[in-house]
Protein backbone atom coordinates (compact mmCIF):
# COMPACT_ATOMS: atom_id res chain seq x y z
CA UNK A 1 0.00 0.00 0.00
CA UNK A 2 1.57 3.54 -0.89
CA UNK A 3 1.85 6.44 1.48
CA UNK A 4 -1.08 8.40 0.19
CA UNK A 5 -3.23 5.36 0.23
CA UNK A 6 -2.68 5.19 4.07
CA UNK A 7 -3.29 8.58 4.34
CA UNK A 8 -6.49 8.57 2.23
CA UNK A 9 -7.73 5.50 4.48
CA UNK A 10 -6.82 7.64 7.97
CA UNK A 11 -8.49 10.29 6.46
CA UNK A 12 -11.86 8.46 6.05
CA UNK A 13 -12.02 6.95 9.01
CA UNK A 14 -10.91 10.58 10.98
CA UNK A 15 -13.97 12.09 9.26
CA UNK A 16 -16.18 8.95 9.60
CA UNK A 17 -15.54 9.61 13.54
CA UNK A 18 -14.53 5.89 14.17
CA UNK A 19 -12.80 4.99 16.99
CA UNK A 20 -10.14 5.80 18.43
CA UNK A 21 -10.57 9.41 16.39
CA UNK A 22 -14.34 10.23 17.65
CA UNK A 23 -13.63 13.27 16.49
CA UNK A 24 -16.47 16.61 15.96
CA UNK A 25 -18.58 16.16 12.29
CA UNK A 26 -18.31 20.10 12.65
CA UNK A 27 -14.25 20.07 12.71
CA UNK A 28 -14.08 18.99 8.95
CA UNK A 29 -15.24 22.11 7.17
CA UNK A 30 -13.18 24.64 9.31
CA UNK A 31 -10.14 22.70 8.43
CA UNK A 32 -10.85 22.27 4.69
CA UNK A 33 -11.65 25.80 4.40
CA UNK A 34 -7.88 26.47 6.06
CA UNK A 35 -6.27 24.43 3.63
CA UNK A 36 -8.42 26.22 0.59
CA UNK A 37 -7.39 29.16 1.61
CA UNK A 38 -3.51 28.62 2.10
CA UNK A 39 -3.86 26.67 -1.84
CA UNK A 40 -5.57 29.81 -2.92
CA UNK A 41 -2.44 32.25 -1.50
CA UNK A 42 -0.11 30.13 -4.44
CA UNK A 43 2.56 30.20 -1.12
CA UNK A 44 3.17 26.64 -2.40
CA UNK A 45 4.35 27.73 -5.51
CA UNK A 46 7.17 30.19 -4.47
CA UNK A 47 8.65 27.91 -1.96
CA UNK A 48 12.34 26.43 -2.35
CA UNK A 49 12.55 24.13 -5.59
CA UNK A 50 14.09 22.04 -7.56
CA UNK A 51 16.98 23.24 -8.67
CA UNK A 52 17.19 26.43 -5.79
CA UNK A 53 20.23 26.41 -3.40
CA UNK A 54 19.02 24.80 -0.02
CA UNK A 55 19.14 27.84 2.62
CA UNK A 56 21.86 26.80 5.12
CA UNK A 57 20.76 25.52 8.52
CA UNK A 58 22.11 24.09 11.82
CA UNK A 59 19.74 22.80 14.26
CA UNK A 60 19.53 20.86 17.35
CA UNK A 61 18.30 17.19 17.11
CA UNK A 62 16.35 15.60 19.84
CA UNK A 63 19.24 14.37 21.54
CA UNK A 64 20.50 18.07 21.79
CA UNK A 65 23.02 17.12 19.09
CA UNK A 66 23.73 20.36 16.65
CA UNK A 67 23.18 19.06 12.98
CA UNK A 68 24.12 20.77 9.92
CA UNK A 69 23.22 20.68 6.26
CA UNK A 70 26.97 21.55 5.20
CA UNK A 71 27.79 18.63 7.81
CA UNK A 72 25.48 15.88 6.44
CA UNK A 73 26.03 17.05 2.94
CA UNK A 74 29.74 15.94 3.59
CA UNK A 75 28.08 12.42 3.91
CA UNK A 76 25.85 12.46 0.92
CA UNK A 77 22.78 13.40 -0.77
CA UNK A 78 19.86 14.46 1.66
CA UNK A 79 16.25 13.84 1.93
CA UNK A 80 14.70 16.60 4.34
CA UNK A 81 11.15 16.74 5.45
CA UNK A 82 9.13 19.34 7.14
CA UNK A 83 7.18 17.67 9.89
CA UNK A 84 4.31 19.76 11.75
CA UNK A 85 4.66 17.46 14.81
CA UNK A 86 4.23 14.52 16.98
CA UNK A 87 0.21 15.57 17.09
CA UNK A 88 -0.31 15.40 13.49
CA UNK A 89 -1.30 11.73 12.46
CA UNK A 90 -0.97 12.37 8.85
CA UNK A 91 2.82 13.59 9.52
CA UNK A 92 3.79 10.33 11.40
CA UNK A 93 2.45 7.95 8.73
CA UNK A 94 4.65 9.96 6.21
CA UNK A 95 7.88 9.60 8.89
CA UNK A 96 6.87 5.13 8.90
CA UNK A 97 6.73 5.49 5.51
CA UNK A 98 9.88 7.19 5.34
CA UNK A 99 11.95 4.90 7.87
CA UNK A 100 10.71 1.50 6.39
CA UNK A 101 12.13 3.03 3.18
CA UNK A 102 14.90 4.14 4.64
CA UNK A 103 17.73 1.07 3.60
CA UNK A 104 16.78 1.50 0.27
CA UNK A 105 17.77 5.10 0.36
CA UNK A 106 21.10 4.52 2.12
CA UNK A 107 21.42 2.51 -0.25
CA UNK A 108 22.33 5.55 -2.76
CA UNK A 109 24.55 6.79 0.47
CA UNK A 110 21.40 9.47 1.37
CA UNK A 111 20.66 10.73 4.72
CA UNK A 112 17.42 11.46 6.63
CA UNK A 113 16.25 14.18 8.81
CA UNK A 114 12.83 15.55 9.45
CA UNK A 115 12.33 19.31 10.64
CA UNK A 116 10.23 20.58 13.05
CA UNK A 117 9.06 23.31 15.42
CA UNK A 118 8.56 21.34 18.56
CA UNK A 119 10.60 21.20 21.35
CA UNK A 120 12.89 18.61 21.51
CA UNK A 121 11.12 16.55 24.37
CA UNK A 122 8.57 16.31 21.65
CA UNK A 123 11.13 15.46 19.15
CA UNK A 124 12.27 12.48 21.25
CA UNK A 125 8.64 11.18 21.49
CA UNK A 126 8.18 11.55 17.67
CA UNK A 127 11.49 9.66 16.82
CA UNK A 128 10.07 6.99 19.95
CA UNK A 129 6.35 6.40 19.04
CA UNK A 130 7.44 5.86 15.36
CA UNK A 131 10.72 3.66 16.05
CA UNK A 132 12.72 6.17 14.13
CA UNK A 133 16.13 5.49 12.76
CA UNK A 134 16.66 9.41 11.78
CA UNK A 135 16.75 12.50 13.43
CA UNK A 136 14.16 15.10 13.83
CA UNK A 137 15.62 18.27 14.50
CA UNK A 138 13.96 21.10 16.16
CA UNK A 139 13.20 25.11 14.12
CA UNK A 140 12.60 27.20 16.60
CA UNK A 141 10.04 29.29 15.61
CA UNK A 142 9.94 27.76 12.00
CA UNK A 143 12.88 29.90 11.28
CA UNK A 144 14.26 27.12 8.68
CA UNK A 145 10.92 26.66 7.68
CA UNK A 146 10.64 29.99 6.85
CA UNK A 147 14.30 30.24 4.82
CA UNK A 148 12.20 27.17 2.48
CA UNK A 149 9.80 29.88 2.33
CA UNK A 150 7.30 27.05 4.05
CA UNK A 151 6.06 29.03 7.29
CA UNK A 152 2.47 30.46 7.36
CA UNK A 153 0.55 31.72 10.34
CA UNK A 154 -2.42 30.09 11.06
CA UNK A 155 -6.13 31.86 10.69
CA UNK A 156 -7.55 33.09 13.50
CA UNK A 157 -10.34 30.69 13.24
CA UNK A 158 -8.06 27.37 12.94
CA UNK A 159 -5.88 28.74 16.36
CA UNK A 160 -9.52 28.69 17.91
CA UNK A 161 -9.99 25.33 16.59
CA UNK A 162 -6.72 23.89 17.53
CA UNK A 163 -7.19 25.50 21.58
CA UNK A 164 -11.12 23.86 21.36
CA UNK A 165 -9.03 20.17 20.49
CA UNK A 166 -6.79 20.89 22.67
CA UNK A 167 -4.01 20.77 20.27
CA UNK A 168 -1.12 23.94 22.37
CA UNK A 169 0.76 24.74 19.89
CA UNK A 170 2.16 27.30 21.62
CA UNK A 171 3.28 24.74 24.34
CA UNK A 172 3.95 21.94 22.41
CA UNK A 173 6.63 24.41 20.33
CA UNK A 174 8.14 26.66 23.09
CA UNK A 175 6.87 29.45 20.85
CA UNK A 176 3.59 31.44 21.33
CA UNK A 177 3.65 31.98 17.44
CA UNK A 178 0.78 29.76 15.90
CA UNK A 179 2.54 28.95 12.76
CA UNK A 180 3.56 25.54 10.54
CA UNK A 181 5.84 24.38 7.81
CA UNK A 182 4.03 23.46 4.83
CA UNK A 183 4.49 19.68 4.55
CA UNK A 184 7.32 19.14 2.20
CA UNK A 185 10.22 17.13 1.10
CA UNK A 186 13.24 17.86 -0.69
CA UNK A 187 16.45 15.63 -2.18
CA UNK A 188 19.49 17.97 -1.70
CA UNK A 189 22.86 16.82 -3.27
CA UNK A 190 25.83 17.11 -2.00
CA UNK A 191 26.47 20.49 -4.27
CA UNK A 192 23.56 22.05 -1.87
CA UNK A 193 21.26 22.61 -5.26
CA UNK A 194 17.85 20.88 -4.51
CA UNK A 195 17.19 17.96 -6.69
CA UNK A 196 13.41 17.07 -5.92
CA UNK A 197 11.00 18.99 -4.27
CA UNK A 198 7.01 18.17 -3.42
CA UNK A 199 5.49 21.03 -1.32
CA UNK A 200 2.09 21.08 -0.99
CA UNK A 201 -0.50 23.33 1.07
CA UNK A 202 -2.65 20.38 1.95
CA UNK A 203 -1.55 18.23 4.89
CA UNK A 204 -3.09 15.30 3.62
CA UNK A 205 -0.97 14.84 0.80
CA UNK A 206 2.25 13.95 0.54
CA UNK A 207 4.39 12.09 -2.24
CA UNK A 208 5.72 8.94 -1.37
CA UNK A 209 9.31 7.63 -0.69
CA UNK A 210 9.68 5.65 -4.06
CA UNK A 211 9.77 9.06 -6.04
CA UNK A 212 12.67 9.81 -4.84
CA UNK A 213 14.64 6.64 -5.61
CA UNK A 214 15.09 7.86 -9.58
CA UNK A 215 16.58 11.04 -8.25
CA UNK A 216 18.90 9.32 -5.97
CA UNK A 217 20.13 7.40 -8.25
CA UNK A 218 20.95 10.21 -10.57
CA UNK A 219 22.80 11.54 -8.19
CA UNK A 220 24.75 8.72 -7.17
CA UNK A 221 25.77 8.30 -10.62
CA UNK A 222 26.64 11.92 -11.34
CA UNK A 223 28.95 12.04 -8.35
Amino acid sequence: MSLQDKLDAFKADFKAGKPPYNAPADIHPIMERATAELIATGQASRAVKAGDRAPDFSLKDQEDNEVSLAGLLEKGPLVVTFYRGVWCPYCNLELKALNEALPELQRYGANVVAISPQLQVNSRKAVRVNELGFPVLSDTHNETANAFGLRFAMPDYLVELYKKLKNDLPAINGDPGWTLPMPARYVIGTDGIVAYSEVNPDYTRRPDPSEMLPILKKLTQMA
